[in-house]
C-alpha cells in the first residue's frame, strides 16, 4: 500500500524529548510532518491521538499502530498526533500530581484528553502494561475520557500475551467510562518481520476493527459534530 501525501501538514507528532539519544534542545516540541493518506477523502478530519507504551524507537508496537493509522486513512480524513511516554521527561516521571506537571506535559495531557479516537498502544510487560504508560492515564482527569472512543491495542511475545486487553486494558479506561472499540488488536512477535506487521490475520482484524465502529467515528469528527 502506497500512502499519497494529502495537501496541506494533517498529521502531526508530538515529540517530547526525555531520550538520552536526543538533543536536550528538542524538548517540548510539536512537530509537523505530512498527512498520510491512502485514498483522498472528504469530510472532516477525525482527530486521532495514540498513547505509545513503548520505550522503543521502532517498536513493534508502533508498527501495529502505522498498519492501524494507515487502514483508517483509507475509511476517512484523520489528523494524527502521538505520545510517547517514554519521552516525556523528569518533568512526568518525577510527579505524583496534575498540578506539578510542565507546560509539555500538560499539553501531551490535553492533547489525549480532547481526542475524537483515542489509540492506546502497549507492549505487554510482565503480564500488563508498563508502569510509564499507566503513570500517565494517573494525571489524566477522571471525567475527561468519559464517552471518548478509545482503540486498545497490545504486542506481546506470544498469543496469551493478548489477555492483556480485556483483563488489564479495557478495565482502565472502564474507570474513565470511555467508549472502549469492541474489537482489540493484539499481534504476536511473530507476527512481524522486524517491526513491520505482516500477518494478514491481524491485518484482517484491524479492518473489522475498524469497520464496525466507522460510522460512529465519523460522526466524533470536529465539523460533523458542530451540526
Amino acid at each position: 500500500m502506497t500512502a499519497t501525501p494529502a495537501a496541506g501538514p494533517a498529521l502531526r507528532a508530538m515529540v517530547v524529548n526525555g531520550s538520552p539519544n536526543r538533543p536536550s534542545d528538542t524538548a517540548g516540541l510539536i512537530e509537523v510532518i505530512p498527512s498520510m493518506t491512502a485514498t483522498p477523502a472528504a469530510g472532516p478530519a477525525l482527530r486521532v491521538v495514540v498513547v505509545n507504551g513503548s520505550p522503543n524507537r521502532p517498536s513493534k508496537t508502533m508498527g501495529l499502530v502505522d498498519v492501524i493509522l494507515a487502514t483508517l486513512a483509507e475509511m476517512m480524513p484523520i489528523q494524527t498526533s502521538r505520545i510517547d511516554v517514554y519521552e516525556l521527561g523528569p518533568e512526568f516521571t518525577g510527579v505524583v500530581e496534575r498540578e506539578q506537571v510542565s507546560p509539555d506535559v500538560e499539553a501531551a495531557l490535553k492533547l489525549a484528553e480532547n481526542a475524537d479516537l483515542l489509540i492506546a498502544a502497549i507492549p505487554v510487560f510482565r503480564g500488563s502494561y508498563p508502569g510509564m504508560f499507566k503513570h500517565f492515564f494517573d494525571l489524566v482527569d477522571q471525567y475527561a475520557l468519559a464517552g471518548r472512543l478509545v482503540l486498545l491495542a497490545a504486542t506481546g511475545g506470544g498469543e496469551h500475551h493478548a489477555l492483556v486487553l480485556e483483563h488489564a486494558l479495557r478495565p482502565l479506561f472502564g474507570f474513565f467510562q470511555a467508549l472502549t472499540v469492541p474489537v482489540a488488536i493484539f499481534a504476536a512477535a511473530a507476527d512481524f518481520d522486524g517491526t513491520i506487521l505482516l500477518n494478514p490475520r491481524v491485518h484482517g482484524r484491524i479492518q473489522l476493527a475498524l469497520t464496525d465502529v466507522a460510522d460512529l467515528l465519523r460522526t466524533r469528527a470536529p465539523a460533523a459534530a458542530a451540526h
